[in-house]
């Protein structure tokens, strides 16, 4: 019997009905309605598109959406400068500045310069800090829209073996300190791991965030195992797939999310998550 499809869509659009229901509630009570500003530089289609359907869901729910566009040509400079401004900028909450940026500006440079209250992609090295320790933070979008899929299916994760290809800063490092606070037994692997078969076979839940299309193959997957798949790949033929061969592994596992439809539609509802959270945090501060 074929595994079930996990809906990401569907839980995404849950999510981000109960996000406008709170966010309408909270400016009434405040008169403050969170803002999300967003920053592109250069003139990269995907990364467009990205942001655009970022501001495209703030405006639906009930948020304020600002979208900052800058030419390739900026200077890191002006970025940091730029970052500053809306630090210090009171109606703004959550601070995005869209990545890849051009090769002349450093990334984590960038990153750092975010205020860590405003961090709502939950990349700065603060909020990473304090999500491995144990406090509260920001945490990155994927990586909690994952966990908000597992808990939606009621996989139970205590005791749990997860396995986790790929080692990220942005997914597969967050999401095996995740897994951890659940009480689930980790192992996170990659590319170079010896045996990788052998050690994603043993996985109760599988993360697959590596970047490279369809390499967990069917064989690799515990039979009934729950299959998260974070990758999106384009083929030459222009067809969108995950990290997972996903006609193989359907047929072995227990649970997986497509691609299109599982984890991406998560990963939008979970910046509205955060960018509400935000808004909540620096008006309890204020």
């Amino acid at each position: 019997m074929p595994a079930s499809l996990i809906d990401g869509k569907a839980i995404g659009a849950a999510v981000r009905a109960e996000i406008k229901e709170r966010t309408g509630e909270f400016t009434a009570r405040t008169g403050v309605r969170p803002c999300l500003a967003a920053v592109l530089v250069g003139e990269d289609p995907a990364s467009r598109v990205y942001v655009r359907n970022k501001g495209k869901a703030c405006v639906e729910a009930g948020m304020l959406s600002r979208q900052v566009d800058l030419p390739p040509s900026t200077s890191e400079k002006e970025l940091l400068d730029l970052v500053a401004r809306l630090n210090a900028d009171a109606s703004v909450h959550g601070i995005l500045v869209q990545l890849p940026l051009p090769k002349h500006i450093d990334e984590s440079k960038v990153i750092e310069a975010i205020a860590p209250s405003k961090d709502v992609d939950g990349f700065h090295p603060v909020n990473a800090g304090r999500l491995l320790i144990g406090q509260p933070g920001f945490v990155a979008c994927t990586p909690l829209g994952i966990l908000k899929i597992l808990d939606h299916e009621k996989v139970v994760l205590k005791g749990a073996h997860a396995v986790v290809v790929g080692r990220s800063n942005i997914v597969g490092k967050p999401v095996a300190i995740l897994l951890l606070s659940r009480h689930a037994t980790v192992t996170i692997c990659h590319s170079r791991t010896r045996d990788l078969p052998d050690v994603v076979r043993s996985g109760d839940v599988v993360v697959a965030a590596v970047g490279k299309a369809e390499m967990v193959r069917g064989s690799w997957i515990k039979p009934g195992a729950v299959v998260v798949d974070v990758g999106i790949n384009r083929l030459p033929d222009g067809k969108l797939v995950g990290d997972v061969a996903f006609d193989e592994a359907r047929a072995v596992a227990g649970k997986i999310t497509p691609v299109p439809g599982g984890v991406g539609p998560m990963t939008i509802a979970m910046l509205l998550h955060n960018t509400l959270e935000a808004a909540i945090r620096i008006a309890s501060a204020g």
